[in-house]
């Protein structure tokens, strides 16, 4: 036997690693660039598990904690009470923040704002809501929310990632992978920040974690500029951006093939899509097309980019045009003190905006397929932080029961779901977890949560780790 009927291991093996290369390469390059392609493992038709009531997901997330004592969860007993020791049997060992665990006493403190009931439903809400309040009859109320973080960055990383250690991805990344788009001019998934102060947010709140990050959420600014980047450089023009673009391509492939990293793919499809909105974002962000009725509707802020009435009538605009998930992120929210005069404050700046979004989308026919979520990150407790007698007294996180509520997308309009204490302190019926609202969510655009899965060293992860239920109850 002569070493030339050998085969050398080295070679083969070489050999082999350069084909299972190419071949992954191949199979990624096709997969990624085809922006309506869905990546959800076992799908059904469509690339869906069963028939969607949605198509987009709006998520307005009210970053610092909104105290719903005092916007839609009305407890008229704190009235009898006020002032007075919160009682231990409301506590049950609850930990707390090192904000008020050494606070010598822990009063009651009602709400100094008028609740009335409104709608065909009966909503009880808060004056500071006026705009809110009329359109109750479209809000499905989840006030049995719960979480297991009880300080901001993990409580918000929670809800945006399903976990409170930053590194997954987002529920906007998930939606893009699961989902691809709609709209090949534009990104699958958009983020939008406005208000001041509070908790700062980072871009992994919208980030693709270990996902490709062609699957990263698209930030758009205020400015000339809504995204960085996007415009020529000077000297540069559309054509020569083009033919750098189209050999960067051909370099970009062949690396590919070669060696089947797909962020070499991801590349690729960014700087493809940066081209394409060059033409799609000016369009889309200028509002100036919009009649007058619309600025009535939105207020007049909506004309001023960066403000959060400007965010939800882009969004509006967003949703017409196929973007499968927006989300506005606006802060100010964590009213440790001064909660009087800060809530009148984010209401003032968020409450006419987020009632008109519903209200044109149900105009324009949109809102029965597209979700619209709202709430924060935790709620407030009914003890107050501070000096109650005092006006700039304020409430502590509490994570155990907060509101949320979602409209469009085939949810129950007009009902309240779950029950919270007379305290508003512990759920006493229906609670629904983080994971339960993330595994409805994609429930309503037709995926399995259980199925929605990436495979990630060794093991599959999903947004919904291997928690959540599907709360029937909340559907129509």
């Amino acid at each position: 036997m002569t070493d030339e009927l050998i085969p050398s291991p080295l070679f083969n093996r070489r050999d082999l690693m350069a084909s299972a290369s190419a071949t992954l390469g191949g199979a990624t390059l096709a997969s990624l660039l085809d922006p309506t392609s869905s990546f959800a493992s076992t799908p059904g038709p469509n690339g869906l598990h069963f028939t969607p009531r949605a198509k987009r997901v709006i998520y307005l997330f009210q970053s610092g904690g909104p105290p719903q004592h005092d916007l839609l969860d009305y407890k008229p007993h704190l009235n009898t009470v006020h002032g007075e020791e919160t009682p231990e049997s409301v506590f049950k060992g609850q930990r707390l923040t090192g904000m008020t665990a050494g606070q010598s006493s822990f009063p009651v403190a009602k709400s100094i704002f008028d609740f009335k009931q409104h709608g065909e439903s009966g909503t009880w809400v808060s004056e500071v809501l006026p705009h809110t309040a009329k359109i109750v009859d479209d809000l499905c109320i989840i006030k049995s929310m719960h979480t297991e973080a009880i300080n901001h960055d993990p409580a918000i990383t929670f809800l945006q990632t399903g976990f409170q250690i930053a590194g997954r991805p987002s529920i906007g990344a998930w939606m893009s992978y699961g989902l691809g788009s709609e709209n090949e001019n534009l990104p699958a998934f958009v983020a939008m920040l406005s208000g001041n102060g509070g908790q700062p947010l980072y871009d992994r709140l919208w980030g693709s974690g270990f996902l490709p990050s062609v699957h990263q959420g698209v930030r758009f600014r205020s400015g000339k500029s809504p995204v960085l980047y996007l415009n020529n450089p000077p000297g540069i023009t559309a054509d020569v951006r083009r033919d750098t673009l189209d050999r960067l391509s051909e370099l970009n492939h062949l690396r590919a093939e070669e060696v089947g990293d797909p962020e070499i793919v991801s590349r690729i499809e960014q700087y493809e899509m940066a081209y394409r909105m060059q033409t799609s974002v000016p369009e889309l962000t200028d509002v100036s097309d919009e009649p007058e009725s619309t600025f009535e509707l939105y207020g007049d802020d909506a004309r001023k980019p960066g403000t959060y009435a400007h965010n939800a009538l882009i969004a509006r605009r967003l949703s017409e045009r196929g973007v499968r998930f927006i989300q506005l992120f606006h802060r100010g929210w964590d009213t440790h003190n001064g909660l009087p005069k800060q809530l009148k404050a984010r209401c003032k700046e968020t409450d006419q905006a987020t009632a008109a979004l519903v209200t044109d989308l149900k105009n324009r026919g949109l809102l029965d397929d597209t979700l619209v979520v709202w709430g924060g990150e935790f709620g407030r407790t009914v003890y107050c932080q501070g000096d109650l007698q005092a006006a700039n007294y304020g409430r502590d996180h509490h994570p155990r029961c907060f509101t949320m509520w979602m409209a469009g997308g085939g949810v129950k309009p007009g009902v309240s779901h779950g029950i919270t204490d007379e305290y508003g302190y512990n759920i006493v019926e229906s609670p629904v977890s983080v994971h339960d609202l993330h595994a409805t969510i994609l429930h309503q655009l037709g995926v399995d949560h259980e199925k929605l899965t990436f495979k990630f060293q060794g093991r599959r992860y999903r947004l919904t780790d291997v928690h959540g239920e599907v709360v029937q109850s909340l559907l129509a």
